[in-house]
């Protein structure tokens, strides 16, 4: 696996703490980050694994960069490509490169918050008792669609009165940890390698 991140990293340990004790049966062989101070490039050097700051020129656009990056992730030939806080929308010169085999982790449930601040709509759209919950899901990235993939997984987050944003955030984080090593090994379990 390739996994692309933008910030802190929380679900990539996770991922790489479940291949280290083997509750997932696979190997994270690279890293990339478009920044260079994510945190989520200093987890992987500190596990052993190649890690790789990805920056996008200026005067480079959206299409070219991806087609750049998909260039740089071929080279390590991985089975899937997990976006895990990855902040950049990514294109066709990227994703035709991996047919079927781009997971991406999204802090919300189906059809609901897609793009980036979600948790925070989540805990506003609570606040003003449009919702009751949010949640978490695991889906394939097949197009240049928001968070709108075939759906591999999902789990509802309970949102209580005494929460503020920051204790919703850790709750989401937590079910993002178990919920991404299941669905993982699901998908592992049920479909050949195919690079």
């Amino acid at each position: 696996m390739v996994v692309l991140v933008s910030g802190n990293g929380s679900n990539l340990q996770a991922v790489l703490d479940a291949c280290r004790n083997r509750s997932l049966p696979a190997e994270v062989v690279a890293v990339f980050s478009n920044r260079k101070e994510a945190y989520g490039l200093e987890r992987a050097r500190a596990a052993g694994v190649p890690a790789v700051w990805q920056p996008k020129p200026k005067d480079q656009d959206r299409r070219q960069y991806d087609a750049t990056l998909a260039d740089a992730v071929i080279h390590y030939r991985p089975d899937w490509i997990l976006l895990l806080g990855w902040m950049r929308l990514l294109s066709s010169p990227f994703l035709e490169h991996f047919p079927g085999r781009v997971i991406n982790l999204h802090p919300a449930l189906p059809q609901t918050f897609p793009g980036i601040n979600a948790i925070q709509r989540a805990f506003d759209a609570y606040q003003l008792g449009h919702i009751q919950h949010t949640g978490v899901m695991v889906h394939l990235v097949p197009d240049e669609g928001v968070d709108c993939g075939p759906l591999l997984g999902q789990q509802e987050v309970p949102i209580y009165p005494q929460d503020d944003l920051h204790m919703l955030e850790d709750r989401i984080h937590e079910v993002e940890h178990h919920l991404l090593v299941t669905v993982l090994a699901s998908v592992l379990a049920s479909a050949p390698t195919s690079y």
